[in-house]
Protein backbone atom coordinates (compact mmCIF):
# COMPACT_ATOMS: atom_id res chain seq x y z
CA UNK A 1 0.00 0.00 0.00
CA UNK A 2 1.25 3.47 -0.88
CA UNK A 3 2.21 5.51 2.19
CA UNK A 4 4.66 8.12 0.93
CA UNK A 5 3.59 11.63 0.07
CA UNK A 6 4.70 13.95 -2.69
CA UNK A 7 4.57 17.73 -2.41
CA UNK A 8 3.90 19.86 -5.48
CA UNK A 9 2.67 23.41 -5.13
CA UNK A 10 0.82 25.35 -7.79
CA UNK A 11 -1.12 28.59 -7.65
CA UNK A 12 -4.35 26.58 -7.67
CA UNK A 13 -3.65 23.53 -5.49
CA UNK A 14 -0.98 22.24 -3.11
CA UNK A 15 -0.63 18.52 -3.66
CA UNK A 16 0.99 17.07 -0.57
CA UNK A 17 -1.48 14.40 0.42
CA UNK A 18 -3.93 16.90 1.91
CA UNK A 19 -7.66 16.79 1.28
CA UNK A 20 -9.16 18.72 -1.65
CA UNK A 21 -12.84 19.65 -1.68
CA UNK A 22 -15.21 19.54 -4.63
CA UNK A 23 -17.21 22.40 -6.13
CA UNK A 24 -21.02 22.57 -5.89
CA UNK A 25 -23.17 25.68 -6.25
CA UNK A 26 -20.19 28.01 -6.03
CA UNK A 27 -18.97 26.46 -2.75
CA UNK A 28 -16.09 24.13 -1.89
CA UNK A 29 -17.63 21.22 -0.03
CA UNK A 30 -17.02 17.67 1.18
CA UNK A 31 -19.27 14.72 0.50
CA UNK A 32 -22.27 14.42 2.78
CA UNK A 33 -20.91 11.14 4.11
CA UNK A 34 -17.47 12.60 4.79
CA UNK A 35 -15.87 9.72 2.89
CA UNK A 36 -12.87 10.34 0.63
CA UNK A 37 -10.71 8.69 -2.03
CA UNK A 38 -6.97 8.80 -2.61
CA UNK A 39 -5.24 9.70 -5.85
CA UNK A 40 -1.57 8.85 -6.47
CA UNK A 41 1.22 9.72 -8.86
CA UNK A 42 1.54 6.72 -11.20
CA UNK A 43 5.23 7.47 -11.80
CA UNK A 44 6.18 7.21 -8.13
CA UNK A 45 3.26 5.68 -6.26
CA UNK A 46 3.24 8.69 -3.92
CA UNK A 47 -0.04 10.07 -2.59
CA UNK A 48 -1.01 13.40 -4.12
CA UNK A 49 -4.32 14.13 -2.42
CA UNK A 50 -7.62 12.84 -1.16
CA UNK A 51 -10.90 14.02 -2.65
CA UNK A 52 -14.55 13.57 -1.62
CA UNK A 53 -16.16 10.23 -2.39
CA UNK A 54 -19.55 11.39 -3.50
CA UNK A 55 -22.76 9.42 -3.69
CA UNK A 56 -26.31 10.00 -4.89
CA UNK A 57 -27.10 12.63 -2.25
CA UNK A 58 -24.13 14.76 -3.32
CA UNK A 59 -25.05 14.38 -6.99
CA UNK A 60 -28.58 15.50 -6.15
CA UNK A 61 -27.24 18.68 -4.51
CA UNK A 62 -25.22 19.46 -7.64
CA UNK A 63 -28.16 18.81 -9.98
CA UNK A 64 -30.43 20.98 -7.84
CA UNK A 65 -27.86 23.79 -7.96
CA UNK A 66 -27.50 23.42 -11.73
CA UNK A 67 -31.28 23.47 -12.25
CA UNK A 68 -31.66 26.57 -10.09
CA UNK A 69 -28.83 28.32 -11.93
CA UNK A 70 -30.27 27.40 -15.33
CA UNK A 71 -33.44 29.38 -14.65
CA UNK A 72 -31.76 32.03 -12.50
CA UNK A 73 -29.06 34.62 -13.17
CA UNK A 74 -27.49 32.49 -15.90
CA UNK A 75 -30.68 32.61 -17.97
CA UNK A 76 -30.14 36.35 -18.36
CA UNK A 77 -26.69 35.97 -19.93
CA UNK A 78 -27.10 37.00 -23.53
CA UNK A 79 -24.94 35.34 -26.23
CA UNK A 80 -22.34 38.12 -26.16
CA UNK A 81 -22.07 37.83 -22.37
CA UNK A 82 -21.48 34.07 -22.62
CA UNK A 83 -18.90 34.77 -25.30
CA UNK A 84 -17.03 37.25 -23.08
CA UNK A 85 -17.10 34.79 -20.20
CA UNK A 86 -15.62 31.99 -22.32
CA UNK A 87 -12.89 34.32 -23.58
CA UNK A 88 -12.07 35.24 -19.98
CA UNK A 89 -11.87 31.54 -19.10
CA UNK A 90 -9.56 30.95 -22.07
CA UNK A 91 -7.26 33.74 -20.88
CA UNK A 92 -7.19 32.21 -17.40
CA UNK A 93 -6.32 28.82 -18.89
CA UNK A 94 -3.37 30.53 -20.56
CA UNK A 95 -2.37 32.10 -17.23
CA UNK A 96 -2.60 28.79 -15.35
CA UNK A 97 -1.51 26.43 -18.13
CA UNK A 98 1.76 25.33 -16.53
CA UNK A 99 -0.06 24.50 -13.28
CA UNK A 100 -2.85 22.62 -15.01
CA UNK A 101 -0.51 20.50 -17.11
CA UNK A 102 1.78 19.74 -14.17
CA UNK A 103 -1.30 18.49 -12.34
CA UNK A 104 -2.23 16.17 -15.23
CA UNK A 105 1.33 14.86 -15.37
CA UNK A 106 1.38 14.13 -11.64
CA UNK A 107 -2.11 12.67 -11.51
CA UNK A 108 -2.21 10.48 -14.63
CA UNK A 109 1.35 10.41 -15.99
CA UNK A 110 1.27 12.26 -19.31
CA UNK A 111 4.75 13.61 -20.14
CA UNK A 112 4.85 17.28 -19.24
CA UNK A 113 6.41 18.39 -22.51
CA UNK A 114 3.58 16.76 -24.45
CA UNK A 115 0.91 18.06 -22.10
CA UNK A 116 2.15 21.62 -22.45
CA UNK A 117 2.24 21.29 -26.22
CA UNK A 118 -1.59 20.92 -26.15
CA UNK A 119 -2.04 24.50 -24.99
CA UNK A 120 -3.09 25.92 -28.35
CA UNK A 121 -5.62 23.16 -28.96
CA UNK A 122 -7.25 23.36 -25.53
CA UNK A 123 -7.42 27.14 -25.23
CA UNK A 124 -8.36 27.19 -28.91
CA UNK A 125 -11.40 25.05 -28.06
CA UNK A 126 -12.58 27.60 -25.51
CA UNK A 127 -12.14 30.46 -27.96
CA UNK A 128 -13.85 28.46 -30.70
CA UNK A 129 -16.90 27.86 -28.51
CA UNK A 130 -16.84 31.52 -27.54
CA UNK A 131 -17.07 32.38 -31.21
CA UNK A 132 -20.03 30.03 -31.68
CA UNK A 133 -21.96 31.52 -28.74
CA UNK A 134 -23.23 34.41 -30.86
CA UNK A 135 -24.07 32.31 -33.95
CA UNK A 136 -26.69 29.92 -32.55
CA UNK A 137 -29.50 31.02 -34.84
CA UNK A 138 -32.79 29.47 -35.83
CA UNK A 139 -34.22 29.99 -39.29
CA UNK A 140 -37.34 31.24 -41.01
CA UNK A 141 -38.99 28.47 -43.02
CA UNK A 142 -41.38 28.84 -45.92
CA UNK A 143 -44.42 26.61 -45.41
CA UNK A 144 -47.19 25.49 -47.75
CA UNK A 145 -50.27 25.71 -45.53
CA UNK A 146 -53.27 27.63 -46.89
CA UNK A 147 -53.76 30.99 -45.29
CA UNK A 148 -51.02 33.12 -43.83
CA UNK A 149 -48.69 31.41 -41.41
CA UNK A 150 -45.24 32.48 -40.33
CA UNK A 151 -43.02 29.58 -39.23
CA UNK A 152 -39.58 29.79 -37.69
CA UNK A 153 -37.25 27.93 -35.34
CA UNK A 154 -35.38 28.90 -32.20
CA UNK A 155 -32.26 27.36 -30.72
CA UNK A 156 -32.56 26.86 -26.95
CA UNK A 157 -30.19 25.25 -24.43
CA UNK A 158 -31.02 21.64 -23.63
CA UNK A 159 -30.80 22.41 -19.89
CA UNK A 160 -28.83 20.63 -17.17
CA UNK A 161 -25.94 18.55 -18.49
CA UNK A 162 -24.22 15.70 -16.68
CA UNK A 163 -20.69 15.26 -18.06
CA UNK A 164 -18.70 12.14 -17.17
CA UNK A 165 -15.09 12.08 -18.33
CA UNK A 166 -12.19 9.58 -18.24
CA UNK A 167 -8.74 9.87 -16.72
CA UNK A 168 -6.63 9.81 -19.87
CA UNK A 169 -7.00 13.53 -20.80
CA UNK A 170 -8.67 15.36 -17.92
CA UNK A 171 -8.01 18.93 -19.08
CA UNK A 172 -9.08 18.50 -22.69
CA UNK A 173 -12.02 16.28 -21.77
CA UNK A 174 -13.27 18.85 -19.26
CA UNK A 175 -13.08 21.65 -21.81
CA UNK A 176 -14.81 19.52 -24.45
CA UNK A 177 -17.79 19.34 -22.09
CA UNK A 178 -17.75 22.73 -20.34
CA UNK A 179 -17.09 24.80 -23.48
CA UNK A 180 -20.22 23.90 -25.47
CA UNK A 181 -22.36 23.90 -22.32
CA UNK A 182 -21.46 27.51 -21.52
CA UNK A 183 -21.65 28.62 -25.15
CA UNK A 184 -25.22 27.38 -25.45
CA UNK A 185 -26.46 28.52 -22.03
CA UNK A 186 -26.63 25.12 -20.35
CA UNK A 187 -25.47 24.35 -16.82
CA UNK A 188 -23.24 21.39 -16.08
CA UNK A 189 -22.19 18.86 -13.47
CA UNK A 190 -18.75 17.47 -14.31
CA UNK A 191 -17.86 14.07 -12.85
CA UNK A 192 -14.15 13.33 -13.43
CA UNK A 193 -12.61 9.89 -13.11
CA UNK A 194 -11.54 8.82 -9.65
CA UNK A 195 -8.14 8.02 -11.19
CA UNK A 196 -7.40 11.65 -12.14
CA UNK A 197 -9.73 14.18 -10.48
CA UNK A 198 -7.29 16.97 -9.65
CA UNK A 199 -7.05 19.09 -12.80
CA UNK A 200 -10.87 19.22 -13.09
CA UNK A 201 -10.87 20.64 -9.55
CA UNK A 202 -8.29 23.19 -10.69
CA UNK A 203 -10.59 24.03 -13.59
CA UNK A 204 -13.39 24.64 -11.08
CA UNK A 205 -11.13 27.23 -9.42
CA UNK A 206 -10.67 28.88 -12.81
CA UNK A 207 -14.46 29.00 -13.24
CA UNK A 208 -14.70 30.69 -9.85
CA UNK A 209 -11.96 33.16 -10.75
CA UNK A 210 -13.65 33.94 -14.07
CA UNK A 211 -16.91 34.85 -12.35
CA UNK A 212 -19.05 31.96 -13.60
CA UNK A 213 -22.30 32.22 -11.59
CA UNK A 214 -22.84 29.73 -8.79
CA UNK A 215 -24.32 26.44 -9.93
CA UNK A 216 -23.49 26.89 -13.60
CA UNK A 217 -20.40 24.67 -13.41
CA UNK A 218 -20.17 22.04 -10.67
CA UNK A 219 -17.42 19.43 -10.21
CA UNK A 220 -18.37 16.31 -8.25
CA UNK A 221 -15.71 13.72 -7.43
CA UNK A 222 -16.44 10.06 -6.88
CA UNK A 223 -16.38 6.70 -8.57
CA UNK A 224 -18.56 5.52 -11.39
CA UNK A 225 -20.94 3.32 -9.44
CA UNK A 226 -21.58 5.71 -6.55
CA UNK A 227 -21.51 9.08 -8.35
CA UNK A 228 -21.52 8.50 -12.11
CA UNK A 229 -24.51 6.15 -12.18
CA UNK A 230 -26.79 8.43 -10.09
CA UNK A 231 -25.87 11.34 -12.35
CA UNK A 232 -26.71 9.34 -15.48
CA UNK A 233 -30.05 8.24 -14.02
CA UNK A 234 -31.07 11.55 -12.41
CA UNK A 235 -34.57 12.61 -13.47
CA UNK A 236 -33.64 16.31 -13.53
CA UNK A 237 -30.62 15.95 -15.83
CA UNK A 238 -31.55 16.76 -19.44
CA UNK A 239 -28.45 15.43 -21.17
CA UNK A 240 -25.50 13.17 -20.46
CA UNK A 241 -22.22 13.77 -22.30
CA UNK A 242 -20.01 10.75 -21.69
CA UNK A 243 -16.49 9.80 -22.71
CA UNK A 244 -15.26 6.38 -21.66
CA UNK A 245 -15.67 2.66 -22.19
CA UNK A 246 -18.33 1.10 -24.36
CA UNK A 247 -19.61 -1.02 -21.47
CA UNK A 248 -20.18 2.06 -19.30
CA UNK A 249 -21.75 3.86 -22.24
CA UNK A 250 -24.27 1.03 -22.57
CA UNK A 251 -25.11 1.38 -18.86
CA UNK A 252 -25.64 5.11 -19.32
CA UNK A 253 -28.00 4.47 -22.23
CA UNK A 254 -30.07 2.18 -20.07
CA UNK A 255 -30.13 4.71 -17.23
CA UNK A 256 -31.14 7.52 -19.60
CA UNK A 257 -34.46 5.81 -20.25
CA UNK A 258 -35.71 7.09 -16.88
CA UNK A 259 -36.52 10.50 -18.35
CA UNK A 260 -35.54 9.90 -22.00
CA UNK A 261 -32.65 12.31 -21.59
CA UNK A 262 -30.39 13.35 -24.46
CA UNK A 263 -27.16 11.29 -24.61
CA UNK A 264 -23.91 11.72 -26.54
CA UNK A 265 -21.29 8.99 -26.26
CA UNK A 266 -17.60 9.00 -27.18
CA UNK A 267 -16.69 5.40 -26.46
CA UNK A 268 -13.95 2.87 -27.04
CA UNK A 269 -12.04 2.00 -30.15
CA UNK A 270 -9.77 -0.55 -31.75
CA UNK A 271 -8.42 1.63 -34.51
CA UNK A 272 -6.79 0.09 -37.58
CA UNK A 273 -3.87 1.53 -39.51
CA UNK A 274 -3.21 0.40 -43.08
CA UNK A 275 0.30 0.87 -44.47
CA UNK A 276 0.62 0.38 -48.23
CA UNK A 277 3.82 -0.59 -50.02
CA UNK A 278 4.03 2.84 -51.64
CA UNK A 279 4.05 4.67 -48.27
CA UNK A 280 6.92 6.92 -47.24
CA UNK A 281 8.35 4.70 -44.51
CA UNK A 282 10.51 7.42 -42.99
CA UNK A 283 7.32 9.30 -42.17
CA UNK A 284 5.07 6.32 -41.58
CA UNK A 285 7.16 4.49 -38.97
CA UNK A 286 7.27 7.24 -36.31
CA UNK A 287 3.69 8.31 -36.98
CA UNK A 288 2.39 4.77 -36.66
CA UNK A 289 4.49 4.33 -33.53
CA UNK A 290 3.10 7.41 -31.84
CA UNK A 291 -0.41 6.51 -33.01
CA UNK A 292 -0.09 3.46 -30.76
CA UNK A 293 2.19 4.68 -27.98
CA UNK A 294 1.23 8.34 -27.36
CA UNK A 295 -0.11 8.85 -23.83
CA UNK A 296 1.16 5.31 -23.12
CA UNK A 297 -1.52 3.97 -25.45
CA UNK A 298 -4.19 5.29 -23.09
CA UNK A 299 -6.26 7.01 -25.72
CA UNK A 300 -9.46 5.92 -27.39
CA UNK A 301 -8.07 6.52 -30.88
CA UNK A 302 -4.86 4.53 -30.34
CA UNK A 303 -3.88 2.82 -33.59
CA UNK A 304 -3.38 -0.65 -32.15
CA UNK A 305 -4.21 -2.85 -35.18
CA UNK A 306 -1.57 -2.54 -37.89
CA UNK A 307 -2.06 -3.93 -41.39
CA UNK A 308 1.08 -3.75 -43.53
CA UNK A 309 1.31 -4.74 -47.20
CA UNK A 310 3.22 -8.02 -47.32
CA UNK A 311 6.10 -6.82 -49.52
CA UNK A 312 7.20 -4.31 -46.87
CA UNK A 313 5.82 -6.01 -43.77
CA UNK A 314 9.04 -7.42 -42.32
CA UNK A 315 11.03 -4.24 -42.91
CA UNK A 316 8.31 -2.04 -41.49
CA UNK A 317 7.81 -4.14 -38.36
CA UNK A 318 11.54 -4.24 -37.66
CA UNK A 319 11.82 -0.48 -38.06
CA UNK A 320 8.78 0.00 -35.83
CA UNK A 321 10.38 -2.21 -33.19
CA UNK A 322 13.56 -0.10 -33.32
CA UNK A 323 11.45 3.04 -32.92
CA UNK A 324 9.66 1.56 -29.89
CA UNK A 325 12.91 0.53 -28.19
CA UNK A 326 14.38 4.03 -28.58
CA UNK A 327 11.45 5.83 -26.95
CA UNK A 328 12.43 7.22 -23.56
CA UNK A 329 10.08 5.93 -20.87
CA UNK A 330 10.05 7.67 -17.50
CA UNK A 331 8.54 10.13 -15.06
CA UNK A 332 6.47 12.68 -16.96
CA UNK A 333 8.12 15.57 -15.14
CA UNK A 334 11.45 14.69 -16.78
CA UNK A 335 11.70 16.89 -19.90
CA UNK A 336 13.36 14.03 -21.80
CA UNK A 337 10.50 11.61 -21.18
CA UNK A 338 8.50 10.63 -24.26
CA UNK A 339 6.30 7.90 -22.75
CA UNK A 340 5.04 8.10 -19.17
CA UNK A 341 3.49 5.45 -16.92
CA UNK A 342 0.06 3.92 -17.27
CA UNK A 343 -2.39 5.41 -14.82
CA UNK A 344 -2.54 2.74 -12.11
CA UNK A 345 -1.37 -0.66 -10.93
CA UNK A 346 -4.73 -2.08 -12.00
CA UNK A 347 -4.32 -0.71 -15.52
CA UNK A 348 -0.78 -2.07 -15.73
CA UNK A 349 -2.03 -5.52 -14.75
CA UNK A 350 -4.71 -5.30 -17.44
CA UNK A 351 -2.17 -4.38 -20.14
CA UNK A 352 0.19 -7.17 -19.06
CA UNK A 353 -2.69 -9.66 -19.18
CA UNK A 354 -3.27 -8.76 -22.84
CA UNK A 355 0.45 -9.17 -23.55
CA UNK A 356 0.41 -12.62 -21.91
CA UNK A 357 -2.67 -13.50 -23.94
CA UNK A 358 -0.95 -12.52 -27.20
CA UNK A 359 2.16 -14.53 -26.37
CA UNK A 360 0.11 -17.57 -25.40
CA UNK A 361 -1.76 -17.38 -28.72
CA UNK A 362 1.47 -17.38 -30.73
CA UNK A 363 2.28 -13.72 -31.31
CA UNK A 364 5.96 -12.75 -31.39
CA UNK A 365 7.21 -9.80 -29.34
CA UNK A 366 9.43 -7.62 -31.53
CA UNK A 367 9.83 -4.98 -28.81
CA UNK A 368 8.69 -4.48 -25.23
CA UNK A 369 6.08 -6.90 -23.86
CA UNK A 370 7.20 -6.28 -20.29
CA UNK A 371 6.91 -4.01 -17.31
CA UNK A 372 9.83 -1.63 -16.79
CA UNK A 373 11.21 -1.71 -13.25
CA UNK A 374 14.83 -0.62 -13.52
CA UNK A 375 15.94 1.98 -10.98
CA UNK A 376 13.35 4.64 -10.21
CA UNK A 377 10.88 3.06 -12.63
CA UNK A 378 10.26 0.28 -10.12
CA UNK A 379 8.10 2.51 -7.94
CA UNK A 380 5.73 3.38 -10.77
CA UNK A 381 3.52 1.70 -13.33
CA UNK A 382 5.66 1.68 -16.45
CA UNK A 383 5.06 -0.47 -19.51
CA UNK A 384 7.56 -0.84 -22.35
CA UNK A 385 6.20 0.21 -25.76
CA UNK A 386 5.30 -3.12 -27.30
CA UNK A 387 5.27 -4.29 -30.93
CA UNK A 388 3.87 -7.72 -31.81
CA UNK A 389 4.33 -9.59 -35.09
CA UNK A 390 2.74 -12.88 -36.16
CA UNK A 391 -0.58 -11.64 -34.81
CA UNK A 392 -3.91 -12.60 -36.33
CA UNK A 393 -7.38 -11.11 -36.37
CA UNK A 394 -9.04 -13.45 -33.88
CA UNK A 395 -6.52 -12.92 -31.06
CA UNK A 396 -7.97 -11.37 -27.92
CA UNK A 397 -5.40 -8.56 -27.93
CA UNK A 398 -6.29 -7.75 -31.55
CA UNK A 399 -10.06 -7.75 -30.95
CA UNK A 400 -10.29 -5.89 -27.64
CA UNK A 401 -9.30 -2.39 -26.55
CA UNK A 402 -6.14 -2.61 -24.42
CA UNK A 403 -5.58 1.02 -23.38
CA UNK A 404 -1.86 0.50 -23.17
CA UNK A 405 1.21 0.92 -25.44
CA UNK A 406 0.70 -2.23 -27.54
CA UNK A 407 0.41 -2.59 -31.32
CA UNK A 408 -0.17 -5.80 -33.27
CA UNK A 409 1.15 -6.06 -36.85
CA UNK A 410 -0.36 -8.28 -39.54
CA UNK A 411 0.42 -8.58 -43.27
CA UNK A 412 -2.08 -8.15 -46.11
CA UNK A 413 -1.93 -8.84 -49.85
CA UNK A 414 -4.76 -6.82 -51.38
CA UNK A 415 -6.02 -3.44 -50.21
CA UNK A 416 -9.63 -4.62 -50.31
CA UNK A 417 -8.67 -7.42 -47.94
CA UNK A 418 -7.05 -4.92 -45.54
CA UNK A 419 -10.15 -2.70 -45.56
CA UNK A 420 -12.43 -5.67 -44.90
CA UNK A 421 -10.30 -6.79 -41.97
CA UNK A 422 -10.02 -3.23 -40.65
CA UNK A 423 -13.82 -2.95 -40.67
CA UNK A 424 -14.31 -6.35 -38.99
CA UNK A 425 -14.73 -4.90 -35.51
CA UNK A 426 -17.66 -3.63 -33.48
CA UNK A 427 -15.80 -0.33 -33.08
CA UNK A 428 -15.57 2.55 -35.53
CA UNK A 429 -13.86 5.49 -33.89
CA UNK A 430 -10.86 6.20 -36.11
CA UNK A 431 -8.47 4.75 -38.66
CA UNK A 432 -5.22 5.60 -40.43
CA UNK A 433 -3.94 5.04 -43.95
CA UNK A 434 -0.40 5.55 -45.25
CA UNK A 435 0.02 5.75 -49.03
CA UNK A 436 1.49 8.14 -51.56
CA UNK A 437 -1.32 7.41 -54.05
CA UNK A 438 -4.03 10.09 -53.77
CA UNK A 439 -6.74 8.03 -55.43
CA UNK A 440 -5.99 5.04 -53.22
CA UNK A 441 -6.11 7.29 -50.15
CA UNK A 442 -9.56 8.64 -51.03
CA UNK A 443 -11.00 5.25 -51.93
CA UNK A 444 -9.73 3.70 -48.72
CA UNK A 445 -10.97 6.58 -46.56
CA UNK A 446 -14.40 6.22 -48.16
CA UNK A 447 -14.49 2.47 -47.49
CA UNK A 448 -13.35 2.53 -43.85
CA UNK A 449 -16.13 2.46 -41.25
CA UNK A 450 -14.75 5.06 -38.85
CA UNK A 451 -15.73 8.51 -37.66
CA UNK A 452 -12.27 9.92 -38.40
CA UNK A 453 -9.79 8.71 -41.02
CA UNK A 454 -6.27 10.13 -41.06
CA UNK A 455 -4.19 9.91 -44.24
CA UNK A 456 -0.38 10.00 -43.81
CA UNK A 457 -0.84 11.46 -40.33
CA UNK A 458 -2.52 10.60 -37.03
CA UNK A 459 -3.94 12.37 -33.96
CA UNK A 460 -4.68 15.58 -35.90
CA UNK A 461 -7.49 17.38 -34.04
CA UNK A 462 -8.87 20.90 -34.33
CA UNK A 463 -11.75 22.62 -32.50
CA UNK A 464 -13.54 23.40 -35.76
CA UNK A 465 -13.41 19.80 -37.03
CA UNK A 466 -15.99 17.30 -35.70
CA UNK A 467 -14.81 14.14 -33.96
CA UNK A 468 -16.86 11.09 -33.00
CA UNK A 469 -17.40 7.43 -33.71
CA UNK A 470 -19.46 4.93 -35.67
CA UNK A 471 -20.94 1.64 -34.46
CA UNK A 472 -20.11 0.76 -30.83
CA UNK A 473 -17.68 3.68 -30.59
CA UNK A 474 -20.69 5.86 -29.84
CA UNK A 475 -22.60 8.70 -31.43
CA UNK A 476 -22.65 12.47 -31.29
CA UNK A 477 -19.78 14.74 -32.23
CA UNK A 478 -17.25 16.74 -30.26
CA UNK A 479 -15.77 19.72 -32.09
CA UNK A 480 -17.23 21.71 -34.92
CA UNK A 481 -20.67 23.23 -35.14
CA UNK A 482 -22.06 19.71 -34.79
CA UNK A 483 -20.84 19.68 -31.21
CA UNK A 484 -22.89 22.62 -29.94
CA UNK A 485 -25.98 21.18 -31.63
CA UNK A 486 -25.71 18.33 -29.10
CA UNK A 487 -26.40 20.91 -26.36
CA UNK A 488 -29.33 22.63 -28.10
CA UNK A 489 -33.01 21.99 -28.62
CA UNK A 490 -34.75 23.20 -31.79
CA UNK A 491 -38.12 24.79 -31.08
CA UNK A 492 -40.56 25.47 -33.91
CA UNK A 493 -42.95 28.44 -33.67
CA UNK A 494 -46.06 28.98 -35.84
CA UNK A 495 -47.93 32.29 -36.02
CA UNK A 496 -51.19 32.92 -37.83
CA UNK A 497 -50.61 36.39 -39.32
CA UNK A 498 -53.83 36.61 -41.30
CA UNK A 499 -55.96 39.69 -40.54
Amino acid sequence: MTTSFETQTTGLLTLDGRHQKMYIDGQWVDSISGESMTTVNPATGAILATVPRSAAADVNLAVTAARRAFSGEWAGFRPAARQRLLLTIADLFDDHWDELTLCDTLDMGKPLTRARADRGRVTGMLRYYAGLATTLDGRTISNSLPGEFHSFTRKEPVGVVGAIIPWNAPIAASVWKIGPALATGCTIILKPSEEAPLSPLMIARIMEEAGVPAGVVNVVTGNGVEAGAPLAAHHDVDKIAFTGSTATGQSILRASAENVKRVSLELGGKSPIIVCADADLDKAVPRVGLAAFANSGQICIAGSRLFVERSIHDEFVERLGDFARKLRVGDGTDPDTEIGPVVSARQLEKVLSYVDSGLSQGARAVAGAKRLQEGSLGAGFFMAPTVFADAHDDMKMVREEIFGPVISAMPFDELGEAVHRANSTPYGLSAGVFTENVGKAHRTANALQAGTVWINTYHALDPAVPFGGFKMSGYGKEGGTEHVEEYLETKTVWIDIAE
